[in-house]
């Protein structure tokens, strides 16, 4: 089907979560003082790990890498979701839209694959720890990061492409609070099974197969860490992998939840809470689990606080 008899939209309208404007004020507060954490946060993480020497290791390279990639994962909704807590004309155009969903496929794939990266150095650091200064070295790293943030050009090229060259005649009101794809999808004026499958390839791809490099890295993992004679030993090697663990653990569960789940079990505010966990809620915890389960990135904040407190000290 063509839209020869119907007008092709040139916007969408989001409905987000609301129309109660008391309730809109106070989501427009709560994601505000979220985005402001996960913005602090991360660039907190971010100046640390640059400017602290003891951090100049590929684990913080990469953990440097993640709160980057974190940043500008949520500046492609948040500040548009909260430009529309508090309008009443909430569209986007149709260009705008292909380019929302472009950079979201973007951002989320490579951080499939960073965090696969992450896993391969804790892999290295536990179960090689005498060739790990030889194995991860800083060109390694680099091709490891670089490849991780290309990865996702392939899959945000094809899936909006494909998206936005289908015709959209009908309505054009998607029940989302961003351009994400299953909704807005709905809006097509044709069968759309063929995108569905190759959607779904392409998730399987870009989600299961990271995560299945770090399963394999974490089962190899935790059979050194139990081979460990020391208990303090594993104590220790458990420590260093738990963060990464549990930021995995967030990030693939609540994309599972929204890409992998039969359709028949979701519905659009279930969707959407599922959603904001991890493009809102998740980026947040991240820098917050980082600090809080590490030494030395606390006692690197602490330094770097100290260090900032001395110099204006000093100037005056």
């Amino acid at each position: 089907m063509t839209c020869e008899n119907h007008t092709r939209i040139t916007e969408f309208v989001l409905l987000g979560f609301t129309n109660n404007p008391d309730m809109q004020v106070f989501l427009f507060v709560l994601f505000l003082a979220i985005y402001s954490v996960t913005l602090l946060g991360n660039f907190l993480i971010i100046t640390v790990t640059s400017v602290d020497h003891a951090l100049q290791t590929p684990m913080y390279f990469f953990l440097r890498n993640l709160s980057l990639l974190e940043v500008c994962f949520t500046l492609v909704m948040v500040p548009k979701m909260l430009v529309d807590l508090v309008s009443t004309r909430k569209v986007i155009s149709f260009v705008g839209c292909g380019t929302q969903m472009y950079f979201f496929f973007f951002f989320g794939s490579s951080e499939c694959f960073l965090l696969s990266m992450m896993a391969y150095d804790r892999f290295v650091a536990i179960c090689n720890p005498l060739h790990y200064s030889v194995i991860m070295k800083r060109s390694l790293c680099w091709c490891m990061a670089i490849g991780s943030w290309m990865s996702g050009v392939p899959v945000s090229m094809l899936q909006t492409a494909w998206m936005m060259a289908l015709p959209f005649c009908g309505p054009n009101s998607v029940d989302h609070f961003f351009c994400d794809g299953p909704p807005v999808l709905k809006l097509v004026s044709e069968d759309t099974s063929t995108y569905e499958m190759q959607a779904l390839a392409s998730t399987l791809l870009f989600i299961m197969f990271p995560f299945s490099l770090i399963l394999v890295s974490y089962t190899r993992i935790i059979g050194t860490i139990l081979k460990m004679p020391s208990a303090t030993g594993r104590q220790k090697a458990f420590s260093t992998c738990s963060s990464h663990l549990i930021v995995v653990s967030l990030f693939y569960g609540t994309a599972s939840l929204t890409y992998l789940r039969p359709k028949s079990n979701q519905s659009p505010e279930s969707k959407k809470l599922v959603s904001l966990s991890y493009t809102v809620i998740t980026p947040m915890l991240n820098p917050i689990i980082y600090s809080l389960r590490n030494s030395e990135v606390k006692g690197a904040v602490k330094r770097t606080i100290n260090r900032k407190v001395m110099k204006k000290l000093d100037a005056l």
